[in-house]
């Protein structure tokens, strides 16, 4: 299937200069939703996952139907703030600013094997972040998972000590 077909260019979104990547044709597609979330399960089996790890928001829409089709529990990260229970933050640079995620301080038991998913790996910092808070939690990232990979912004290559899986590269 050609995911990158699906996927709708919007220019100068949030900011001007940025294109903006939206999957949302993609994930109104249902074909294309459950083969997209076929293949990354695919590789998450082959990591081990016992859990999935998604940010807040579309790492949800890819994080939480991929930790169905595996069979193990999906855990959120979250913007300051939005969990309501006890948590542990860190802050993190965005292709455009900064901003803090949250994980909860019982989210995950320690030793975990933890696949991270999202919609998009671009400079790296959200999944860094993210797999940052994993591990103060004692769980061993795996596995990061995403739709798609803007190539040019090298995310990939900060992202190391485990495999990475993208469906769309631009």
């Amino acid at each position: 299937m050609d995911w990158k077909e699906m996927i709708r260019e919007v220019p100068d979104f949030p900011q001007p200069g940025i294109l903006f990547r939206d999957i949302t044709p993609l994930l109104g597609n249902g074909a294309a939703y459950r083969g997209a979330i076929d293949k990354l399960a695919e590789f998450a089996r082959v990591q081990g996952a016992q859990y999935v790890v998604g940010p807040e928001a579309r790492g949800y829409v890819v994080g939480a139907p991929l930790a169905y089709a595996l069979g193990v529990g999906f855990v959120p990260v979250r913007k300051k703030g939005k969990l309501p229970a006890s948590t542990i933050a860190v802050e993190y640079g965005l292709e455009y600013g900064r901003d803090v995620l949250e994980i909860h301080q019982d989210a995950l038991p320690k030793e975990a094997r933890v696949v991270v998913a999202d919609d998009l790996l671009a400079t790296g910092g959200t999944i860094l972040a993210t797999v940052a808070l994993v591990q103060q939690l004692g769980a061993r990232v795996v596995g990061a998972a995403f739709m798609i990979e803007l190539s040019e912004l090298k995310g990939r290559e900060k992202l190391t000590g485990f495999a990475v899986e993208t469906l769309i590269r631009f």
